[in-house]
């Protein structure tokens, strides 16, 4: 039996297999403190809950259109005016089965066979493998902590050739919890200009931002910008709706008509009544959001504090998300050995940077409790003694 070449060249998540692995240790009744999961421990708020349940009571059961129900992409164009200071109409905006699905369809919506997307180092582990699936060839550029784990401009324009098609900008960043300035971001975006390059822009983060960071969309940069991105955000880190998969996109109008028929072909809509759930979120209070953020900025700096207390391992104090990745290079071992030692171990989880692209570092989410925390980090540190 012959495979397709694009299901053999794709690499497995090796976050979900950690996440795995530690989850069948609990099972086995050995007390694990996971640091690998990349989903809030927070609950949906219950008025998200309530507006789902109460459209599967009154039967919204059904299909409904492929980019999702009007009122919803209505909803998601004033978020992008009020929040973003972006101009969409809602026949821009595609609603999806989750950001990573509206990710890979603005991928397939604009790249091919012989294209070439940059992708800084570290990246989220599934980019390269999307860009592999529509037939391109990811180009990666390894930035430093010393950078901030940020691409500069010079890099940018060092990794262009006449085959570059995109450049994904993800910030606040999954696995680094870097925050591109809004000056950073204009850097970027001249190069890009340079040769009409699309951005594919990942601001899932974007209400995980902390010490008075600014968020900026590049897209909101100028009219020139606007008509190169494509933005994507969704539902599951802001309102701790990972589970729903609901995700959504904004992009010139060509763009977003070439997505929704890809999607029509492919999932056809996103699920109805997490639809509804999605509308309730951005309609309704914000308060539970504002919660989980300060939650995570306690976590962050408690986290932040233990890990730079530790010899050998250097870290840079995230503005975004909810990850610190470290850098255990001093330690003379591989991110997979040193990572398999730690949970074997010391029962501590953590995802190894060979992942993300960078075998220097591990990546620690700290979505999980402080005692849980306070917990991994004591066993974190004696493990490192011992190393």
């Amino acid at each position: 039996m012959e495979l397709a070449t694009r299901a053999t060249i794709l690499t497995p998540s090796l976050t979900l297999a950690i996440d795995s692995k530690a989850k069948a240790m609990k099972a086995e009744g050995i007390d694990v403190c996971g640091f690998a999961a990349g989903e809030p421990d927070f609950d949906t708020p219950d008025h998200i809950k309530a507006a789902a349940m109460a459209s599967i009571d009154a039967g919204f059961t059904k299909y409904t259109p492929s980019s999702g129900i009007p009122e919803l992409r209505q909803a998601i164009a004033d978020k992008f005016a009020a929040d973003n200071n972006l101009k969409y109409s809602a026949s821009q905006i595609i609603v999806s089965a989750g950001a990573k699905h509206s990710c890979l369809n603005a991928i397939l919506a604009t790249c091919e066979e012989g294209d070439e997307v940059i992708i800084p180092a570290p990246y989220w582990l599934s980019y390269p493998e999307m860009v592999r699936i529509a037939g391109a060839t990811p180009v990666f550029v390894q930035t430093t902590r010393e950078s901030d784990w940020k691409i500069t401009p010079k890099q940018f324009e060092d990794a262009m050739t006449p085959r570059t098609k995109m450049i994904i900008v993800n910030s606040p960043g999954n696995p680094t919890g870097s925050v591109y300035s809004r000056e950073e971001l204009q850097a970027l975006g001249e190069v890009a200009l340079e040769e009409d390059i699309f951005i594919l822009s990942d601001e899932i983060y974007e209400k995980l931002v902390y010490d008075d960071t600014e968020h900026v969309s590049i897209a909101s940069l100028s009219s020139e910008l606007y008509d190169l991105t494509i933005t994507v955000n969704g539902f599951s880190k802001a309102y701790s709706m990972t589970g729903w998969r609901l995700g959504y996109l904004g992009a010139p109008d060509a763009i977003a008509k070439a997505i929704d028929s890809i999607q029509s072909h492919s999932t056809s809509n996103p699920c109805s009544f997490a639809q509804k759930g999605g509308l309730a979120a951005l309609k309704g209070d914000q308060q539970p959001v504002i919660d989980m953020r300060d939650e995570f900025a306690l976590r962050r700096q408690y986290m932040f504090s233990r890990l730079s207390a530790i010899p050998n391992v250097s870290v840079t104090n995230p503005l975004g998300a909810f990850y610190i990745l470290a850098d255990i290079s001093a330690m003379n071992l591989s991110s997979q050995n040193f990572s398999d030692r730690l949970l074997s171990k010391a029962s501590v989880a953590v995802v190894p940077g060979i992942a993300f692209g960078d075998d220097r570092t591990v990546r620690f989410s700290y979505a999980t409790s402080l005692d849980i925390i306070k917990k991994g980090m004591d066993r974190f540190e004696e493990f490192c003694g011992r190393l």
